[in-house]
């Protein structure tokens, strides 16, 4: 039978397209449309007619479900209409949709294929997942839970004074792993102004000629970094710099104002403090890496304490029951 009546546009009256001879599948008539009416039809009716008239096909069952419009098929699997309104973003261009929604049904179609091979050669055994995917929602629900609980109840707040006392605690566990240093660093272009007066500046712990250095690296400076009150890693600061040294240990050691340059830029360095791998990090390093490990403990203490306070209720409640003889002890 062609299609039901009660849709907004009738294919095989419709002004803009030409519908060739019927062809039957299975029992099921499917029009083929031409390319061209195909494209005047998706401009002048929308995504939905131009959806419906991929293919259009019915049944000889009158019930709802077999009345959906189809626009593809593999086997006994049907593609509908419906499965596919929401696949082509507002605005795109028509023959991008037309892309898009060829592309959509040739990857459903491929993953259909796929799909029936696996059901063809697997055992009755090897295709009973359920059992998995009730594990697998049981997990998903499980996680979802808690992590709105730890959303709803983990205090996020963590004093200076806990992560000294976890640091103190735990410092056997605060071994570096690489080089780290307090540093101030300028890269600067050779003919930028003023270079002499950076080469002093950049020396001195003043408080006025710090001021003069930041001023002048925000004006003039390719690249710097001030904070000499932050460890940075060596590595990092490597990356930087035209340094090339095969004991790094050996130079931080041995240097603490370090000039280098390059065809087009000066590379200055003060380094302020430095600690060597396989020492002890230092506090400061670390109290980011500690407030987040101190969290992670809460978050476990918050999710263990649920799950007891559930099986202490149900307990109590008498919600729970368990069906073992007493001569199945041992």
């Amino acid at each position: 039978m062609p299609p039901s009546n009660n849709h907004h546009f009738s294919p095989l009256t419709n002004p803009y397209i030409s519908v060739n001879k019927p062809v039957d599948f299975n029992n099921r008539l499917v029009y083929r449309t031409s390319l061209p009416a195909f494209r005047n039809l998706f401009i002048k009716t929308g995504l939905g007619g131009f959806i419906c008239l991929l293919f259009i096909s019915c049944t000889d069952k009158n019930t709802k479900e077999e009345n959906r419009k189809v626009v593809a098929r593999v086997y006994s699997t049907y593609l509908n209409e419906d499965n596919i309104q929401d696949i082509v973003p507002k605005g795109t261009s028509t023959k991008d949709s037309l892309e898009l929604v060829k592309k959509y049904i040739d990857n459903w179609i491929r993953e259909t294929l796929v799909i029936q091979k696996a059901e063809d050669n697997l055992s009755d055994a090897q295709k009973n997942v359920e059992k998995q995917l009730q594990d697998y929602r049981n997990s998903l629900i499980t996680y979802t839970y808690e992590k709105e609980l730890v959303k709803q109840k983990l205090d996020t707040t963590v004093t200076n004074e806990e992560i000294e006392q976890y640091y103190n605690t735990n410092k056997s566990n605060f071994e570096l792993k690489d080089n780290i240093i307090k540093v101030i660093y300028i890269k600067v272009n050779k003919k930028a102004p003023g270079i002499n007066k950076l080469e002093k500046w950049y020396k001195s712990d003043n408080t006025k000629d710090k001021q003069q250095l930041a001023e002048y690296c925000h004006q003039f400076a390719e690249n710097f970094y001030l904070d000499d009150n932050s460890w940075l890693l060596f590595d990092d600061l490597l990356k930087e710099i035209p340094i090339q040294t095969y004991n790094k240990e050996l130079f931080l050691q041995n240097n603490r104002l370090v000039e280098v340059s390059d065809s087009v830029f000066n590379y200055y360095l003060n380094i302020k403090g430095f600690k060597i791998r396989n020492s002890t990090s230092p506090l400061s390093f670390e109290k980011d890496n500690i407030k987040n490990i101190i969290l992670n403990k809460r978050k476990l203490q918050l999710i263990t304490k649920m799950k007891e306070d559930i099986y202490n209720d149900a307990l109590n409640n008498q919600d729970i029951e368990i069906y073992i003889n007493d001569n199945t002890k041992k």
